[in-house]
């Protein structure tokens, strides 16, 4: 599964970061915001597609499963995307190459993600969550490397994410497949009321899943209000010009390999081997504020360093083990798993589409004629803190009994009936 989610991460994040940039210079140079229309188009498709796709995907019978299907569909279509994308004529073209990719990858790892959530029992998901979370990190990052030593050939700069993408998810689909699903029972008939209400969910009936939902809202609001605008921040308080900052992108970029892989592994693992998450969770949050608010008010290099290793501890702790919360508190696993998983990823998708907007508010606090980052950097600190609180706070460790308390490391006592002051189904 990591090595698959690797595959598909890479396929989907480093167009984004790089290979698009270098086809949209050839198309149309010096219009640099034709970029950010088409990555936006992308992403709010792949939003807007989401809970469809996972409703669609909960309610599939078939040979080979419920996922599946869309693993090698989401797959293939991102395939076919690619060679629209190398061989655009103009933006337009290009523009709708991506959002059939962003479809397509898009498809295909919120399927994994569905598939993570219907086989990984309670007593693994930190593991795998831990796993996920550094492949998702790192597959960037060789990503750009390998297509940086193509950059001269449009066709490789696309075509060689995809297929390593295609390529890592074959094992999976091989050794890992899934039951057959036609014995399942036949889903009543699928109207538009039941398209629009797979947008919704119910808080009062699933209030850990709200409160969670809301606690990653605010963190990746505060996150996304930040990393936006490292660079320009770094040129600000170092005087110096934009362009001369990116041999110090790419040592903060080393330093995020180093604190992604303690945090991701390091927090997923321990999550799992001491029972408890929410500490963990807020312990993220906790560091990410520090790290905002060194940000906030340094001067020089070193404290600049410091706090965006701080950042990205943070961001790769909360991240990972929340992720295993999040399967903890899933509503309807058995029948509305894909559905649930797509909600819970607009509490990260909306943020980082909303924070961009906000920040230029906070930025011009003062009236002065630079940038307030101490402002912006306060506020994302405080923001991510209120996250990491309402998941400590708000939601509860789930285990042997789901009560508000720390989950107890032995196991539980066999039950011979099921309890029905239960919700939520043991799957220790």
């Amino acid at each position: 599964m990591a090595t698959a989610n690797f595959g598909l991460s890479m396929a989907l994040i480093v167009p984004m970061a790089y290979s698009l940039a270098l086809r949209v210079d050839r198309l149309a140079p010096g219009r640099e915001e034709t970029l950010g229309y088409i990555l936006g188009f992308g992403s709010v498709l792949a939003l807007v597609s989401g809970p469809v796709v996972g409703t669609l995907s909960d309610r599939t019978r078939s040979r080979l499963g419920r996922r599946t299907p869309y693993l090698i569909g989401g797959a293939a279509l991102g395939l076919a995307a690619v060679l629209v994308m190398a061989w655009a004529p103009n933006v337009v073209v290009l523009g709708l190459g991506w959002g059939l990719a962003s479809l397509g990858w898009g498809t295909a790892l919120g399927a994994l993600l569905n598939v993570k959530a219907d086989r990984v029992p309670h007593r693994l998901r930190g593991k795998v969550a831990g796993l996920t979370g550094f492949t998702m990190q790192i597959a960037p990052v060789v990503g750009v490397l390998m297509v940086g030593a193509v950059s001269g050939s449009g066709l490789l700069v696309f075509l060689l994410p995809g297929v390593v993408g295609a390529v890592l998810l074959v094992p999976f689909l091989l050794f890992a497949r899934e039951p057959d699903g036609r014995s399942r029972a036949v889903p009543d008939r699928l109207g538009a009321a039941g398209l629009l209400r797979s947008y919704l969910f119910s808080p009062r009936a699933h209030p850990d899943f709200a409160w969670n939902w809301l606690g990653r809202f605010a963190f990746f609001f505060g996150q996304s209000s930040s990393t936006t605008y490292l660079t320009f921040l770094i040129a600000q308080r170092l005087e110096m010009p934009l362009a001369d900052v990116a041999g110090i992108v790419a040592i903060t970029g080393g330093i995020s390999i180093v604190t992604t892989t303690a945090a991701s592994l390091g927090g997923g693992f321990l999550s799992d081997r001491l029972g408890r998450r929410r500490p963990f969770v807020f312990a993220g949050a906790a560091i990410f504020a520090a790290g905002g608010l060194v940000l906030a008010f340094a001067g020089t290099l070193p404290v600049l360093l410091a706090g965006s290793a701080l950042t990205t501890l943070g961001i790769s702790l909360f991240t990972a083990v929340d992720q295993a919360i999040v399967m903890d508190v899933l509503p309807e696993r058995e029948t509305a798993a894909g559905r649930h998983m797509a909600i819970n990823a607009f509490s990260q998708k909306v943020p980082g589409a909303l924070a961009p907007l906000a920040a230029p508010a906070l930025l011009a606090i003062g009236g002065g004629t630079e940038a307030n980052y101490t402002a912006l950097y306060a506020a994302s600190a405080l923001l991510a803190l209120l996250g990491g609180s309402l998941v400590l706070w708000r939601v509860r460790e789930v285990g042997r009994d789901n009560s508000w308390q720390p989950v107890a490391t032995a196991p539980p006592p066999r039950r011979t009936f099921p309890s029905a002051a239960s919700t939520r189904p043991e799957d220790q």
